[in-house]
């Protein structure tokens, strides 16, 4: 089956105990055992709920593993990847990645004596030269947030299996719409699914997916020990999310082609990020390695007195941390997704005073395209606040 079916017929869209045509939410903490010497699936909630698990059933199916994990959110899910290490243990990261991790290997992860060293990983060489003999993974991010370079998941994976270490990625802007890293030799797929696989701005939550029975196994232990779960609530508005992920993909996607091409026009955008633009310089090999090129893209204005001034100005998107949703989301990643990173290193990633991150929704394009070109160029007719007001 291609992608769009599977989303709605994968095995996990019909209860199994009442042909309901939706999962139920088993609002359940416990589960009655009739032979305590023989328990049932389902004994505490925390160890398994089934509606938590028909959506990691359906997570793994969809990016091709062999187990799937749905975490209280996406650094719940990060957190607990990260865990798999042990005091002593050397991750090789991407230098260009979500705040929020580069927080955790910073400042959590060293008390426990895991070490990361950064490095561009579109660069393969500067891989395998960061790799040392206490290296355990190769964590990537790809596209990367916000400046969405791209690394060869192909040769990533090769470098780790010839090292005996394990490559992780982080799927979250792609998604297996469009790109399936286990399909290219990596071994644990992570996503925030609180963006594009839930697509509402209604849950938070997180998800992991591997290939290697070992590493479900002690993700499995990882999850239940640490209590790291997702509620019986949010994985049902999971599921229900993922059922049109390829529509809402699809639809957003060919928007922000659009978005993009139209922002290189405008005055005073000094530089669009985005993989489906034929100038970026890893667009041969996201389409090398993914079907699309996703819904974000990010663009310089080259101060934040600009950015200031159009994020006071813009009618149509959100102003908002976050991404992926039906709803379009500007963000300022100095003083949002980015913010745990101090300011030289921010910089030095390209995460500037005058970068913006566009995730683009369901809306019409031009309309967008139009809104953000009168903020940008100070147009602007009317105040957000009368726009409302006209509106309601």
């Amino acid at each position: 089956m291609k992608f769009g079916t599977k989303l709605l017929h994968n095995g996990n869209e019909i209860d199994p105990i009442t042909g309901a045509a939706s999962i139920p939410l088993y609002q359940a903490s416990t589960f009655h055992q009739t032979d305590i010497d023989h328990p049932g699936e389902f004994d505490y909630a925390r160890s398994g709920n089934p509606t938590r698990k028909a959506l990691e059933q359906t997570i793994a199916e969809l990016e091709g593993g062999v187990a799937g994990f749905a975490c209280a959110s996406g650094m719940a899910a990060i957190s607990t990847a990260f865990l798999l290490f042990s005091a002593g243990d050397h991750l090789v990261v991407s230098n260009d990645l979500y705040g929020g991790t580069f927080r955790v290997l910073t400042q959590v992860l060293p008390r426990l004596g895991i070490e990361a060293t950064f490095v561009d990983t579109t660069d393969l060489t500067k891989v395998e030269e960061a790799i040392q003999a206490n290296t355990k993974a190769l964590y990537i991010e790809t596209p990367s947030n916000p400046t969405l370079k791209v690394t060869d998941l192909r040769g990533v994976a090769r470098i780790a299996r010839d090292h005996s270490v394990i490559t992780m990625v982080d799927n979250t802007f792609m998604t297996p719409c469009f790109q399936r890293p286990l399909d290219l030799g990596a071994d644990l797929v992570i996503h925030s699914a609180t963006k594009f696989i839930s697509g509402h701005s209604d849950v938070v939550s997180g998800l992991l997916v591997t290939q290697d029975r070992e590493i479900a196994t002690r993700l499995s232990g990882l999850q239940n020990a640490l209590g790291s779960i997702l509620g019986v609530q949010d994985s049902w508005l999971t599921m229900r999310g993922l059922k049109t992920l390829k529509a809402r993909m699809d639809a957003s996607t060919a928007s922000a082609a659009k978005i993009a091409e139209g922002l290189k026009r405008i005055s005073g955008v000094e530089r669009v990020f985005y993989t489906g633009l034929a100038e970026h310089p890893g667009h041969a090999l996201q389409a090398s390695q993914a079907s699309g090129h996703g819904a974000v893209l990010s663009f310089d204005l080259g101060s934040s007195e600009r950015v200031r001034r159009v994020l006071s100005q813009v009618h149509l998107p959100i102003v908002a941390v976050s991404l992926g949703s039906v709803e379009s989301i500007l963000s300022y990643p100095a003083k949002m997704s980015h913010a745990a990173m101090p300011v030289e290193e921010r910089v030095a990633r390209g995460v500037t005073d005058g970068l913006l991150r566009l995730s683009v929704g369901l809306e019409d394009a031009d309309d967008l395209l139009d809104d953000l070109e009168r903020s940008i160029e100070g147009r602007r007719l009317y105040s957000v606040g009368e726009w409302r007001a006209s509106i309601v």
